[in-house]
């Protein structure tokens, strides 16, 4: 004989509710996770809304503690909630291209080209004119010396101080 088939009918009870209390937030917290990779993250607003409003509509009478009952059962599914937001599986929206177009923007790429090209030539020639520039260093240039060759001549003339004194 198992022991299920053993167990009282409170035992029973006591079991389903250890086995959901237990369970259920990991079911839900994949199957959330599982929605918003199908429906995108904004279907997790809607249905952490959905819940609540929910959870708040349901009535019985025959519990005196149902409303803490309802409390800590928003207070779950807000954890839950946080908890999937939060993990690394959690896929960040797509930015909407239309929010950030400007308004009566056309979308033909070579309507956008034409404006490009006015807006260049609308510019030019600037206001400022450019500036002549030159780099040339007037009295010719210096010799570039090396690193081997500064060490040379420092040898040197400590051989020529060391052989005077």
């Amino acid at each position: 004989m198992s022991k299920l088939q053993a167990a009282t009918p409170e035992d029973l009870q006591r079991l389903k509710l250890e086995a959901s209390a237990h369970f259920g937030p990991k079911m839900l917290k994949d199957a959330l996770l599982r929605l918003c990779q199908a429906c995108g993250s904004d279907s997790l607003d809607r249905f952490e809304k959905t819940m609540i409003d929910q959870i708040e509509a349901m009535q019985d009478d025959d519990k005196a503690n149902f409303e803490t009952l309802k409390e800590f059962a928003i207070e779950q599914l807000y954890a839950c909630v946080r908890e999937v937001k939060s993990s690394p599986d959690m896929k960040q929206p797509l930015e909407e291209a239309e929010t950030r177009r400007t308004s009566g923007r056309s979308q033909k790429p070579e309507t956008l080209e034409d404006q490009l090209q006015a807006g260049l030539e609308d510019s030019f020639p600037a206001s400022d004119p450019p500036a002549v520039v030159s780099t040339a260093i007037p009295g010719g240039s210096k010799k570039l010396v090396g690193t081997d060759e500064v060490l040379k001549k420092q040898r040197e003339e400590a051989a020529k101080n060391n052989s005077r004194s």
